[in-house]
């Protein structure tokens, strides 16, 4: 009992990691821009890929993977907020749902025409390989590599968001953009930067759950709709509110697993539901 319990909490704790890590992009893109960006899980799906063909193809490893293919990708991003995304800035938000649902469908598409939608296994790094056995259950070392990376990265970025000048930069943008381009900050480039980050974290998700999930372009799509319910509760917008709940609900997610298995799939919804009832602001937004 208590190593079925553990381990399913376990599951829940690595899937509430590459939660937090994508509500945590979802969150910066659309804290300052006001941009849902429904492309997020392609774009996971996209860093899983590049990692994968880095490796089929140029013999890139997953270590050097880890730290170029956020890059990649998030440059990928760049170019699109470029050339696409900042024409919809001002806007109402639909606009950029619309178009990254788009960009979605496209991606997807590409990717099912070129690989297929059989799902493409990416080896655990040696390092990494095996695990710990802690009496009450079995730790496989990589997964508590997933964990304490994504803590990290998170509150990496809660840091230097809330706490540095740079994210009083970020936070100013999002609440005077006008006021803060006067005293000589470039915010089109801050903005470009931002939707560059969040699109890098993704990627970085994708690379991470590459060895865990089989590679397929579908792997996205299975996930977003998760990751944008945690970012209602967390409350759109907040940086906490997507760690935390991301976190937290992964574990419930878990936990019901282990009482009740075919409710772990609507969990997330029904909290979503609960909480829109009694703080439409979510669990961390501003109540207006």
């Amino acid at each position: 009992m208590i190593q079925a319990l553990s381990g399913q909490l376990l599951i829940g704790l690595i899937n509430g990691s590459f939660y937090a890590l994508l509500s945590l992009g979802l969150a910066i893109i659309f804290g300052l821009l006001s941009v849902v960006n429904f492309a997020h899980g392609a774009q996971y799906m996209l860093g899983a890929f590049v990692a994968w063909m880095g490796l089929q193809y140029l013999g890139v490893g997953y270590w050097w993977a880890l730290l170029l293919t956020p890059a990649v990708v998030g440059l990928l991003g760049v170019v699109f907020e470029r050339l696409f995304l900042r024409r919809l800035y001002g806007l109402d938000p639909l606009y950029g749902l619309l178009l990254t649902f788009g960009v979605t469908l496209v991606l997807e598409g590409l990717f099912q025409n070129a690989f297929g939608i059989s799902g493409n296994s990416y080896p655990v790094p040696a390092a990494l390989q095996g695990g710990t056995n802690l009496g009450f259950m079995y730790l496989p070392r990589y997964r508590a590599w997933v964990v304490a990376v994504s803590m990290v990265v998170c509150f990496g970025s809660w840091f230097v968001i809330e706490k540095t000048r740079l994210g009083a930069y970020l936070r100013a943008g999002t609440e005077n953009p006008a006021l803060l381009q006067a005293f000589g900050v470039n915010v089109p480039l801050m903005f470009t930067l931002t939707y560059g980050y969040g699109v890098a974290l993704a990627a970085f998700a994708g690379v991470m759950a590459a060895p865990i999930y089989q590679v397929t372009p579908l792997m996205g799509s299975g996930v977003i709709m998760v990751v944008f319910a945690i970012v209602v509760i967390g409350g759109m917008g907040s940086i906490v509110g997507s760690i935390v709940t991301g976190l937290g609900l992964g574990l419930v997610e878990g936990l019901t697993k282990f009482l009740y298995a075919p409710a772990s799939d609507v969990v997330v919804f029904v909290v979503m539901a609960l909480v829109l009832l009694l703080r439409p602001a979510g669990l961390f937004g501003r109540q207006r």
